[in-house]
C-alpha cells in the first residue's frame, strides 16, 4: 500500500453488503457479530479453528473435511464418519492399513469407475463439459484425478519434479504454480480425457500391485523444485490415502451430477 492509497476499511456496522462477493479474501481472525449469512454461498473457505456462538443452523447443508467439528457441546464427527461408512458401502476400504488392502480398495475403484464411465456416456458429448450448481463438470473431474495422480504418485512417490499433462487441472483454490498447467478454457473429448486417465490409473495399479510393507512403511524422497507437492519428503501411506480418497469422493460427486444431468 503506497502513501497515495487509502487505508482498507476494516470495520463495518449496520452496513448492507448484501450481495457481495468475496474470493481470495483474508479474513482469518475477524468477527462477525449480529451479522445475516441466509442463503449465503460458501465454498472453498477454511473455517478452522473457528467459534460459532448462538447461530441459527436452519436448513444448512455443510459438505467438506470435519474434524473436531462440536455442536451444542457433542463432537459429531465420529457420528458423521460411522453415517457414511454405512452408506456408502466400500468407503471403509478407502482406509486401508497394508499392501492387501490397498489393492482391495483400488481394485473396489477401478469397478465403480467403470459403472460411473458407462452412465457418463449415455450423455450427448457436450452434456460432459456441463457443470452442475457450478461444480466441476465430469470432464474436468477426469483431469483433476490425473492430476492428483501426477501430484501424489508420480512426482511425490516416483520423484518426477515435473511430471503433468497439458490437461491436468489443479483444484480451483491452488495459487497458480510456474509449470503446473491450468487450462479451464481445454475442451477434450471424453475420449481423450479417458485416455489420460487410463494411463495415470495404470501407473497407480503398477505402485499398488508392487507395494510391499516396507515400501508402505517408508517415506519418500524430497523432489527437486518448487510443485504440488512441496518439494519435501511425505509417508508413502499418506500419499497413496489421499489418491484412495480422490477417487472416492469424486466419483461420488461425480454420480450425484451425472443423474441430476439425465434427469434434466
Amino acid at each position: 500500500m503506497t502513501d497515495t492509497q487509502p487505508a482498507p476499511q476494516r470495520h463495518f456496522k449496520d452496513a448492507r453488503l448484501g450481495g457481495a462477493s468475496f474470493e481470495n479474501v483474508d479474513l482469518s481472525g475477524s468477527r462477525f457479530h449480529h451479522v445475516d449469512l441466509r442463503g449465503a454461498d460458501i465454498r472453498g473457505v477454511d473455517l478452522s479453528g473457528s467459534s460459532l456462538k448462538d447461530v441459527d443452523l436452519i436448513d444448512v447443508r455443510i459438505d467438506g473435511d470435519i474434524d473436531g467439528l462440536v455442536v451444542n457441546g457433542v463432537d459429531v464427527g465420529p457420528m458423521v464418519e460411522a453415517e457414511l461408512d454405512r452408506r456408502q458401502p466400500g468407503r471403509v476400504k478407502m482406509r486401508p492399513s497394508d499392501p492387501a488392502g490397498f489393492r482391495e480398495a483400488w481394485d473396489l475403484l477401478e469397478q465403480l469407475w467403470a459403472g460411473t464411465v458407462e452412465k457418463a456416456r449415455r450423455l450427448p458429448p457436450e452434456r460432459l463439459h456441463e457443470q452442475v450448481a457450478g461444480e466441476w463438470s465430469f470432464i474436468e473431474t477426469l483431469r483433476h484425478l490425473a492430476f492428483a495422480t501426477d501430484a501424489w504418485v508420480r512426482r511425490a512417490i516416483e520423484g518426477d519434479p515435473s511430471p503433468w499433462h497439458p490437461l491436468d487441472l489443479p483444484w480451483d483454490q491452488m495459487p497458480d504454480t510456474s509449470g503446473i498447467p491450468r487450462d479451464r478454457d481445454a475442451r477434450p473429448t471424453l475420449e481423450e480425457a479417458l485416455a489420460l486417465r487410463q494411463d495415470r490409473a495404470a501407473t497407480v495399479r503398477r505402485i499398488v500391485d508392487g507395494l510391499t510393507d516396507e515400501q508402505l512403511g517408508s517415506d519418500t524422497r524430497p523432489v527437486e523444485g518448487a510443485g504440488w507437492p512441496p518439494p519435501r519428503s511425505f509417508p508413502v501411506r499418506e500419499c497413496l490415502l489421499t489418491v484412495l480418497n480422490e477417487e472416492w469422493q469424486h466419483r461420488l460427486y461425480a454420480e450425484r451430477d451425472l443423474d441430476a444431468l439425465l434427469a434434466s
